[in-house]
C-alpha cells in the first residue's frame, strides 16, 4: 500500500512539473505504434523517416532538457544522464522491438534506432550548451 501511494506521487510529481515533455514523448509512442499512416508530398525524400526519427527524439528531448533547467537552477548531470539521454534511448530501442515483435503492421529497423539516438545525443549537446551558457549569468 505505501509502494503504490509513494508511485502515485511521483507520477503526480512527474506530471506537474513535466507535462510538455510526457506529451511529447506520449506522442512519439503513439506515432511509432499508429498501424498506418497515408502518403505525403515527403514520401519522396531520400531518408525523411530516419530525420523524422531524429526530430522526434531531439524534440522530445529539448522540451525534457528546458523543463527540466526551469525547476533546477543547477542541473545534476548524472540524472540528466539517465533521464534525459539513457531512458529515451532505452526507449528508442525498445519502441524499435515492438514493433518488430509486437505489431503485424509496422516493423523496427536498426536505422531507425540510429536516429532515435543521434536526435537524443543531439538535444543532449544543445541542452548542455544552454546549461553552460546559463551557469555562466
Amino acid at each position: 500500500m505505501q509502494f503504490s501511494r509513494q508511485l502515485v506521487t511521483k507520477v503526480q510529481q512527474i506530471l506537474r512539473k513535466y507535462p510538455f515533455s510526457v506529451a511529447c514523448f506520449s506522442l512519439v509512442w503513439i506515432l511509432s505504434l499508429t498501424p498506418f499512416f497515408p502518403p505525403t508530398p515527403f514520401d519522396d525524400i531520400r531518408l525523411i523517416d530516419k530525420w523524422v526519427h531524429m526530430v522526434m527524439y531531439g524534440g522530445s528531448c529539448i522540451v525534457l532538457w528546458m523543463e527540466y533547467m526551469r525547476h533546477h537552477p543547477v542541473p545534476n548531470y548524472r540524472r540528466l544522464f539517465v533521464g534525459a539521454f539513457l531512458l529515451p534511448v532505452l526507449m528508442g530501442g525498445a519502441i524499435e522491438l515492438i514493433q518488430t515483435y509486437c505489431t503485424t503492421t509496422r516493423t523496427g529497423d536498426w536505422l531507425d534506432f540510429l536516429a532515435n539516438s543521434l536526435g537524443v545525443t543531439a538535444a543532449a549537446v544543445i541542452g548542455t550548451l544552454v546549461a553552460k551558457i546559463r551557469a555562466t549569468r
